[in-house]
């Protein structure tokens, strides 16, 4: 008798010490790599979720403290009543489930406690194995050994499923009640706590009868807990329930633009993009999701009818550098091929305000600086070679000034500048102002016959609105962990390229692209601000790059295999940019370019190019960097500088509100 007690004693004490040394091993042990990691989450320039990079899940995890404490006794009745008094397992609770079961000759009552379904959540598979059983069992411990019993609560309630695509309590709140997770009532968490036995049986979206059966079974069970009276019960049960209908699923915007965020912030973090979309980061981007709409909505109808077109936008704020809107094509679902980022297409003619502003500030031209346009063979490289660019349509226009050049696109006028200021010079500008697709020094380059991006051209045409200041474009803003650290935020570099003066100057020579005569005059009715730009056309590419204070913008039209746009198709650009621009800045007023200092705005009469007096009825204003604007009269009868003869209004409100605010 003694020895058998002895015998006893001594396997407790092995036993326990085995048992020890097993829990001191597992809290020493590290827990598996979760196969469910919290969602990426990508979101506008407003905080709104453009996309949740997870499978197409909807998680939004919170903190246990931002949870309905109803939802939490509801949850912990009917999934758990003894979480608090097991430590990963429950004997009681398997034994209980065992007697069931064999009363009904089925498993009608299982024995997993939280912990174990939020280790088979996170760790496994939902395979019907002992081994799998094992494991859970396992894990479920080592959880126990490493978080509070309120971590692992909370873990829970933000993996466990509730159908329809949505994993934890505050994304199924939104879903079926549109509401944060801390507000719901006695009811609702009934309802919702119900759901994950059985999400297919329980939604209320697939079965309501069956779903307010489960959560009378909940409130029963509550009662049986002590976590309500009967009386609420019955209340709750009885409580009109305000359950949204089902939407079907948003199609997804900017899908060229999250496609770019995506592999910027992969580069930026340094990971692989199986990491990227299970790591539970926040993507904080620049874009606006209105804009955004209106760019696809616009490019989509403008498009309507012309089969296998393709069409591209960016639109970038000049002030911050941030990308508010992009299209990389027709449709994204058809073809992910980002024409924005492209640099495979010749920008055409508008590309020369690059040119034009080198040789402001490095030969001094000014709006009246003159060439004759006519057909012209230009030599270059000390002689030996030959060019003969010609206009569109082969019109011609004799002696024209640099406003006039520019309004009417024209080439002649193009290579004399690029020759006089040299290629290699307005190569150095492109490059400063963000440009960095190959260009040779050749007299072509004028014309725009290097490729480039219309990513490119929005920023580079963002330094004209922004007074010469380059803000280096930008997509993210942040990036934060699923803890809240951020791991990046953005600082964009900004570089003073231009001096103020000579980007006002080449603003305002570029607002005549809009008006009378000018390439893009089509779609001044639909402009109701100034706004600045060029257009440029090729044989296969169609451009309209144009800005405001406020937006800069590049449009391109074409084909993406080379086939050549027709007379109709060329005129696309403009139409997509005016209509996207009006649209996207509807709520903003309309504001004129502001005046740095060094800019003289005087009348001057076209005829001449000296300055206006009342013997030139037909003068315009023009802006001059200072010191570069006439100081000769048009006649002898001199006029007091103050008071120059007043010119009939041109018919569009902008030019003439200019006229009165610098008078």
């Amino acid at each position: 008798m003694k020895t058998t007690a002895s015998l006893m004693f001594s396997s407790i004490i092995l036993c326990v010490a085995v048992i020890f040394i097993l829990l001191l091993y597992m809290r020493s042990q590290a827990l598996p790599v979760s196969k469910m990691g919290p969602a990426t989450e990508m979101y506008d320039i407003h905080g709104e979720v453009i996309e949740t990079l997870n499978d197409g899940k909807n998680m939004q995890p919170v903190p246990l403290a931002d949870i309905s404490p109803d939802l939490i006794h509801a949850t912990l009745a009917i999934e758990d009543r003894n979480f608090y008094h097991h430590y990963g397992f429950d004997l009681r609770g398997i034994a209980r489930a065992a007697v069931v079961n064999l009363q009904h000759m089925a498993k009608v009552q299982g024995a997993g406690t939280i912990t174990q379904q939020l280790a088979r959540n996170l760790y496994l598979s939902h395979e019907r194995t002992w081994s799998r059983k094992v494991k859970e069992t396992y894990y479920a411990v080592q959880m126990e050994l490493h978080m509070t019993k309120d971590q692992i609560l909370e873990e829970y309630l933000n993996q466990i499923y509730y159908g329809h695509s949505t994993y934890g309590i505050e994304a199924a709140s939104k879903l079926f009640f549109g509401k944060d997770a801390k507000d719901l009532t006695l009811a609702e968490s009934a309802m919702l706590a119900g759901i994950p036995k059985g999400p297919r049986y329980y939604s209320p979206y697939y079965d309501l009868k069956s779903s307010k059966d489960r959560q009378e079974t909940v409130l029963q069970t509550m009662v049986a807990t002590g976590d309500i009276t009967q009386q609420q019960a019955d209340q709750a049960a009885k409580e009109p329930l305000n359950i949204l209908p089902l939407e079907p699923k948003k199609p997804a915007i900017a899908g060229y633009f999250r496609d770019y965020v995506r592999s910027t912030a992969t580069e930026l973090l340094g990971i692989d993009e199986d990491q990227f979309d299970d790591s539970g980061l926040k993507i904080y981007t620049t874009l606006d999701a209105a804009a955004q709409k209106i760019a696809e909505e616009t490019v989509s109808s403008q498009l309507s009818g012309y089969n296998d077109l393709q069409a591209a936008l960016v639109a970038v704020d000049p002030r911050s550098g941030y990308v508010k809107a992009m299209v990389g094509g027709r449709n994204y679902n058809e073809n992910q091929f980002n024409r924005a980022l492209s640099n495979t297409r010749q920008p055409g003619s508008s590309f020369k305000p690059i040119m034009y502003v080198t040789a402001l500030q490095q030969k001094q031209y000014t709006p009246l600086t003159q060439f004759k346009s006519e057909p012209t063979t230009f030599t270059y490289d000390s002689g030996r070679k030959t060019y003969t660019p010609s206009n569109f349509d082969n019109k011609y226009y004799d002696w024209i000034d640099l406003r006039q050049a520019i309004a009417k696109s024209d080439n002649i006028f193009a290579v004399h500048t690029i020759l006089d200021v040299g290629p290699d010079n307005v190569i150095a500008m492109a490059r400063k102002m963000g440009i960095n697709s190959p260009m040779q020094p050749l007299p072509s380059l004028a014309l725009g016959t290097f490729p480039v991006s219309p990513y490119e051209m929005a920023s580079a045409f963002g330094i004209f609105a922004n007074q010469g200041l380059r803000v280096e474009p930008t997509v993210i803003v942040r990036i934060e962990d699923s803890r809240g650290k951020i791991l990046y935020e953005a600082n964009p570099a900004k570089e003073q390229v231009i001096e103020p003066p000579y980007t006002y100057v080449m603003t305002q020579l570029m607002e005549s692209v809009f008006e009378n005569g000018g390439t893009g005059s089509r779609v001044s009715s639909v402009l109701k601000r100034p706004v600045a730009g060029k257009t440029g056309t090729t044989d296969t590419d169609a451009w309209l790059v144009g800005y405001t204070p406020e937006l800069s913008t590049a449009v391109w039209v074409g084909y993406d295999k080379g086939r050549q746009i027709n007379a109709v198709e060329s005129h696309l650009a403009a139409p997509i940019f005016a209509e996207f621009t009006e649209k996207a800045l509807e709520s903003v007023p309309p504001k004129l370019f502001p005046i740095p200092d060094g800019v003289a705005n005087v009348y001057i009469d076209p005829a001449t190019g000296k300055l206006a007096n009342s013997d030139c009825p037909n003068s315009r204003m023009e802006a001059f960097v200072e010191g570069t604007q006439p100081t000769a009269y048009c006649t002898e009868q001199k006029q007091d500088s103050a008071k120059p003869a007043k010119p009939k209004g041109n018919g569009t409100w902008w030019e003439d509100l200019k006229r009165w605010w610098n008078d």
